[in-house]
């Protein structure tokens, strides 16, 4: 039977499905059952990833309304989304390495939990102060879905397979910033913002039930590390120690900025700006996910395993340049007054390049390591969600009624991308993609 981490070379299984390593991974009694309820899985490792688009995307089309509702200047406002983000972020160093020591299912449904309960006190907030703190605990739990998903998906999947399985993630989780702000529009026309959390809490406890009834543990004890806080920051130092690891986390969390500075200012760039309503932003927004979620299903189903994944991030992050370099020119009025359409067309591209560049980071990062698949994936998150919690403020600094600063931090971002997928992953020799069992 192989080995679970070794190259696309050393064995050959079905692409898109659990590898034949799964059952040395899976408790054979439970793996069995995994591999009987495949799809509901997949759906379930979707829902989980969805985590971050349906707890900030539903709510984008209210950002307007909260500042007049708690009496907040946008900027202040736009730090609730910071405030989930940067809980997302921490919240992944901490479960990431607890899941690799007590297993996956017992701080995913803790984690879950708490974020239910972190999103009713968000729909009772009495201010903004109050509702950045509780938007933090509500990522800090929510990291849980995030983080161990993708360390489950390690737990299954090696190769090429695993790549595929990232598209097709991408493909579950994009429905979520899809549907999410229509539905957060539609919930605007019958109550206020509040509403919104309401809807969360209700998504979020379908959940936790789902993954309690039909998850089973991926991890078991013989593959847990016994270490305390001490192994879990040195293997985070060994993965680091990594030069192409360190390479595409901070390229995929530069990439993550451009899109979370478009994530927290389109709304006011659409609605104040350019004057659009709550359901016209929320039907722009759903066409340009729908956009990633078709470029990702190609990168998954026609360019995985055909293209060197190497060369398909470089284009990917090629694309989300010139995009953002477009975005840029058109909102200092180089190119003279421009409408919303060609604002619009930019963000489509820049939003659907987002489907070569992130499955890719993610795939690329993974294949570096064999074991520590939850601290892996800790450190991929915690680096995309800190950096764009940085980005959220930034895009806020010049007020409501101008494109510059978002279009400044999306061009900046992708070119420090580029700058470390170059200098630290080292593309042109090869050797990123191929060696793909190479320890840490």
């Amino acid at each position: 039977m192989p080995e679970r981490g070794c190259t696309t070379h050393d064995h050959k299984e079905p692409e898109g499905h659990i590898t034949e390593a799964a059952p040395a991974v899976v408790p054979d009694s439970r793996g069995a059952a995994l591999r009987r309820t495949g799809l509901l899985v997949t759906f379930i490792l979707g829902g989980l990833t969805a985590t971050p688009p349906l707890a900030m995307d539903m709510y984008l089309p209210s950002l307007p309304e909260v500042t007049k509702s708690l009496h907040a200047p946008a900027a202040t406002v736009q730090l609730t989304l910071t405030g989930c983000l940067a809980g997302m972020a921490l919240g992944q160093l901490l479960v990431g390495p607890m899941s690799d020591k007590w297993g996956r299912r017992r701080p995913l449904l803790t984690g879950l939990v708490v974020y239910v309960v972190a999103t009713v006190l968000c729909a009772l907030a009495p201010s903004v102060e109050a509702l950045v703190a509780f938007r933090l605990v509500q990522g800090l739990a929510g990291a849980a879905g995030i983080v161990i998903a993708r360390a489950v998906v390690r737990d299954l999947y090696d190769g090429v397979a695993m790549a595929r399985f990232f598209s097709t993630l991408m493909l579950i989780s994009g429905v979520a910033p899809i549907v999410a702000p229509l539905i957060g529009g539609q919930i605007l026309r019958v109550t206020d913002w509040r509403g919104v959390f309401v809807v969360l809490t209700a998504v979020g406890a379908a959940l936790t039930a789902l993954v309690w009834v039909k998850l089973p543990e991926t991890l078991p004890p013989v593959e847990r590390h016994g270490g305390g806080v001490g192994e879990a920051l040195r293997s985070m130092r060994t993965l680091l120690a990594d030069r192409a690891f360190t390479g595409y986390t901070i390229a995929g969390g530069f990439a993550f900025a451009a899109l979370f500075a478009y994530i927290s200012a389109s709304p006011f760039v659409i609605q104040e700006i350019y004057g659009a309503s709550p359901q016209t932003f929320s039907l722009l927004f759903g066409l340009n996910s729908v956009g990633l979620v078709i470029v990702g299903q190609i990168n998954g189903k026609v360019l995985v395993g055909r293209v060197s994944l190497d060369k398909v991030l470089a284009v990917g992050l090629a694309v989300i340049t010139l995009a953002a370099t477009a975005l840029l020119l058109m909102s200092t009025g180089v190119l003279g007054e421009v409408g919303l359409a060609p604002v619009a067309a930019a963000l489509f591209v820049l939003m659907s390049a987002m489907g070569l560049a992130m499955p890719n980071t993610q795939a690329l990062a993974l294949m570096r390591t064999r074991h520590n698949a939850g601290s892996a994936s800790a450190l991929l998150g915690t680096s995309s969600f800190l950096i764009g919690a940085v980005a959220s403020p930034l895009v806020g600094i010049a007020g409501e009624h101008t494109a510059v600063p978002m279009a400044v931090v999306q061009l900046a971002a992708a070119l420090v991308a580029v700058a470390c997928f170059v200098a630290l992953c080292r593309p042109w020799n090869g050797r990123a993609a191929e060696k793909l069992g190479e320890e840490n």
